[in-house]
């Protein structure tokens, strides 16, 4: 089982993953610039060559990159798209330095031009941003669609999936977002797993935010909560990590914790593992 959380890319690859293992994790996620700005780290070839060799002996399974939150891709301000069109494509490049792993990123907000157009602007811009092939691919995030959020239905997914037409556009499914969003994955987790399958395909289901709701189901809210501290409870957690179709992707924690909580929730999380 992959299990892991946010870190700081602050102190670069290698120290991320020297973090994630003081803390038995064996995978992890990391924003790849400011998540509410738009600043990225320098690169360091050399942190990237180091990080892959680590990732490689102690056997992680792929990180999950995350995009600014303020990447938008399909507001409604055109040089706010350009400049998310901008960060989309630098980021995948700089992923290129430690190849094979995950981009995710919420999809965005349509701010009133409707979803449709919301799909368009994306679409455009993802097929773009994989032409020069950077071994990396691109995850959509399930939303809770509050708003004017993109995503918040596996069938918007499924558009954009379609409209780009390529094989390295996956999707992370966030636990909270989703039974926020209505997918009651509480009483009915195979159910959600079977609609998942068939309107995008569990092959298209790449890697988890493990996280509990601070709100009730279909609230299209999105407040996280500690694992088995909200709405979804610690039983839903157990079905999830011993889940046939789930079990062997990336988990990654997004819960209100430093790292001792993380550490705390990864060994619980290992004690659940049937």
């Amino acid at each position: 089982m992959y299990l892991g959380c946010h870190l700081s890319a602050s102190s670069g690859y290698a120290a991320m993953v020297e973090t994630a293992s003081s803390i038995g994790a064996n995978t992890f996620a990391f924003f790849t610039r400011n998540p509410r700005g738009s600043r990225a780290k320098q690169e360091n070839p050399q942190d990237a060559a180091r990080a892959v060799e680590l990732l490689r002996e102690r056997h992680f399974g792929p990180l999950v990159a995350h995009g600014a939150y303020t990447m938008n891709l399909c507001t409604a301000d055109p040089e706010a798209r350009a400049f998310a069109a901008d960060v989309l494509l630098d980021d995948l490049r700089r992923m290129a330095a430690i190849p094979g792993n995950f981009y995710n990123f919420h999809p965005g907000s349509h701010t009133g031009q409707g979803t449709a157009q919301g799909i368009e602007y994306i679409s455009a811009v993802l097929r773009k941003s994989l032409e020069p092939g950077y071994p990396v691919t691109v995850l959509l995030e399930t939303m809770a669609g509050k708003g004017s959020e993109v995503g918040g239905r596996f069938e918007e997914l499924k558009a954009i999936i379609d409209a780009v037409g390529s094989n390295r556009v996956g999707v992370c499914l966030d636990t909270c977002h989703v039974y926020d969003g209505g997918y009651d994955i509480v009483n009915d987790l195979d159910g959600v797993l079977a609609e998942f399958d068939r309107v995008i395909g569990l092959d298209r289901l790449k890697a988890l935010h493990l996280n509990d709701s601070k709100n009730p189901f279909h609230s299209h809210k999105d407040r996280h909560e500690c694992i088995g501290q909200g709405s979804l409870g610690l039983k839903t957690f157990e079905t999830i990590v011993n889940h046939p179709a789930l079990k062997n992707l990336p988990m990654i924690l997004e819960t209100p914790n430093e790292l001792p909580g993380y550490a705390g929730e990864i060994a619980a999380l290992r004690g659940l593992e049937r």
